[in-house]
């Protein structure tokens, strides 16, 4: 049975344009836009109306880069995909991209067909995968090939967790050169594991337990070397490069080098490193694990390196890699001993909110707020143009957002399945109100009206923003 909705009198704002628009959406998609209070507009009947004036209409956010369900450290991310996805939603964001994991001595198959096991029927919004490769061999890399046709476009390799998911040169290269003939895009987690492991034995042997040694031994110099290797690594390859969680200043420089001599490298980076630092590794007690990630918070003045990324566009896509681990049970894992930290944060819910505060505080205009938290993650990882703006055959994945509400971010009133928020305490403005899926309410007027199960598996296309 067919179902129209309208929504009326916001501002609808995209990547590239901003307009008083009423939006029709007829069974899941948007069917039309027409300027508000206009014949066209009042044209439009529809089953259900909402009211957006005074209020923004935005795409649904698409975080590219989540880890529900993750296993670390002996221990598992804390949110299910149930959980993830619900929490994404009330945080404006209606599409993940979640990583698969590749065990070592097993195919991509068994990892990419354990995690839809993991997320299917239980998604409040819909989701993807990238795969992580952690044991390239000729069987793999044949994997990769048949991963892409059936829309598993992106391969993530780590040059950091040595005995983990840690690849080498030769096996990373390998990855590469099968890629730039697939199409596939590689996903680097840019650390140098090697030297990092050395420091972490000589600070612990020190008697350097706290915290915030996690953060000094894994230098912003080593970020930067092994970001400048997997740069030229895939030069050599010819594949395009998409660095993940960039946090260090030098590294971000490495990234608009490359891209001024016109490669297709691309960087991401993630809202704990724009908005907290290592001070929050610092605080007293063990309160600082609450904050160990990888890579990890730096010094409060290489924000401005990241945020100067972001309007030049040398960083791309702001991400949140959400992989949330309790304080109580879990973070506590490593008290006595840094390195037993397991290493994430919880952010899924918060990030759209976060970089409003950014458009605020003059960080960012508008549009590009919706470029790096929708449209550019779309394009990257081949989900555009049915996710990431809003524009006639698009998903009805649209978003209505108070702009003037203020709101306290606290672990007593977020969604995630974590005992504590990375942001505790601080006042944001702007804030969710109702968000729709497919056309589909799962956010209505602050109330929780969707379903486990009714996010579906979505594959997709190659990169769409190669030069």
């Amino acid at each position: 049975m067919s179902s129209r909705t309208v929504i009326r009198g916001g501002l609808v704002i995209t990547a590239s344009d901003e307009i008083h628009a009423d939006v029709l959406i007829e069974d899941g998609r948007i069917a039309a836009l027409a300027a508000s209070a206009t014949p066209a507009a009042d044209a439009f009947t529809a089953d259900r109306t909402i009211d957006a004036t005074g209020k923004y209409v935005i795409p649904g956010g698409v975080d590219a880069h989540t880890h529900m369900e993750l296993p670390f450290g002996g221990t598992f991310a804390s949110d299910t995909f149930e959980t993830g996805t619900r929490a994404a939603a009330w945080g404006g964001t209606t599409t993940v991209v979640d990583f698969a994991v590749q065990s070592v001595g097993r195919s991509l198959r068994q990892g990419l067909d354990a995690w839809h096991a993991k997320a299917e029927g239980t998604c409040a919004i819909d989701y993807g995968f990238h795969m992580i490769v952690s044991d390239v061999n000729d069987e793999t890399l044949k994997e990769m090939d048949l991963l892409v046709e059936e829309g598993v476009t992106s391969f993530k390799q780590f040059m950091a967790y040595p005995g983990v998911f840690y690849s080498d040169d030769g096996q990373i290269l390998r990855a590469m050169q099968r890629s730039a003939e697939n199409g596939g895009l590689i996903m680097m987690h840019a650390e140098n594991g090697i030297a990092i492991d050395v420091l972490v034995e000589q600070a612990l042997a020190r008697g350097e337990t706290d915290p915030r040694f996690h953060g000094e031994v894994r230098k912003a110099l080593l970020e930067a070397e092994a970001t400048h290797r997997a740069i030229r690594l895939a030069q050599v390859a010819g594949a395009p490069l998409y660095v993940v969680h960039v946090s260090a200043t030098e590294a971000v420089a490495e990234l608009a080098r490359a891209r001024d001599e016109g490669l297709n490298v691309f960087g991401e980076t993630c809202p704990q490193y724009l908005f907290l630092s290592t001070e929050n590794l610092a605080e007293p007690g063990f309160e600082g694990a609450k904050y160990v990630c990888s890579t990890p918070l730096r010094p409060k003045e290489h924000q401005a390196a990241l945020w100067r990324g972001l309007r030049t566009n040398d960083l791309q896509v702001v991400s949140t890699d959400h992989c949330p681990f309790c304080f109580t049970g879990q973070k506590e894992l490593g008290r006595g001993d840094f390195s037993k930290i397991p290493n994430g944060l919880p952010g899924v819910e918060n990030r759209m909110d976060l970089l409003h505060q950014a458009v605020l505080d003059g960080h960012l205009s508008r549009r590009r707020w919706i470029e790096i938290a929708c449209a550019t993650p779309a394009r990257m990882f081949g989900l555009y143009p049915k996710k990431g703006t809003i524009a006639p055959g698009a998903d009805a994945d649209v978003v209505v957002y108070d702009p003037h509400a203020e709101q306290v971010i606290s672990a007593d009133t977020h969604h995630m399945n974590v005992d504590y928020s990375a942001y505790e305490g601080r006042r944001v403005t702007g804030r969710v109100e109702t968000v729709l899926s497919r056309g589909v309410p799962v956010i209505t007027d602050r109330e929780y009206t969707g379903r486990a199960g009714h996010g579906v598996y979505t594959p997709r296309s190659t990169c769409q923003y190669l030069i």
